[in-house]
C-alpha cells in the first residue's frame, strides 16, 4: 500500500453501510471530486475511506482517549444508580420480561 492509499475496513467488519447526509462547501465538494476521480473511486468511497481514516487518527488522540474515560465513568456512575433505583423498587429481583400488570380499580 502507497502512502496516499488509506486502508479499507470491509463493509462486514462493522456492519451494514447506511447513508449519510453531510452538507459541505461546493468548493470542499470540487476538491473531493477532484481527489476521487485521481484516486480512481467515487466521491463516497474516498469520503467513507477519509472518515476511516479519521475514526482511526481519534482513536490515538490523547484527548479523546481522555474524554472516553469520562464518559465511560460517567455512564457507569448513571448504570448504577439505575440497578440501584430497580432494586429499591423490586427488592433484588427484577420484573420479567414480556409481563405487564393490570391497574385494579
Amino acid at each position: 500500500m502507497s502512502e496516499n492509499e488509506l486502508p479499507e475496513v470491509p463493509a462486514t467488519a462493522l456492519g451494514p453501510i447506511r447513508p449519510l447526509s453531510v452538507r459541505i462547501t461546493d468548493g470542499l465538494r470540487a476538491q473531493i471530486e477532484v481527489i476521487a476521480q485521481l484516486n480512481d473511486r467515487s466521491v463516497t468511497e474516498e469520503i467513507r475511506l477519509a472518515l476511516e481514516a479519521w475514526v482511526e487518527t481519534s482513536k490515538s488522540d490523547p484527548k479523546v482517549l481522555q474524554r472516553a474515560e469520562t464518559v465511560r465513568a460517567e455512564i457507569e456512575r448513571e448504570a448504577k444508580t439505575k440497578q440501584s433505583a430497580i432494586e429499591a423498587i423490586f427488592g433484588g429481583s427484577a420484573p420479567k420480561a414480556g409481563r405487564t400488570r393490570t391497574p385494579q380499580n
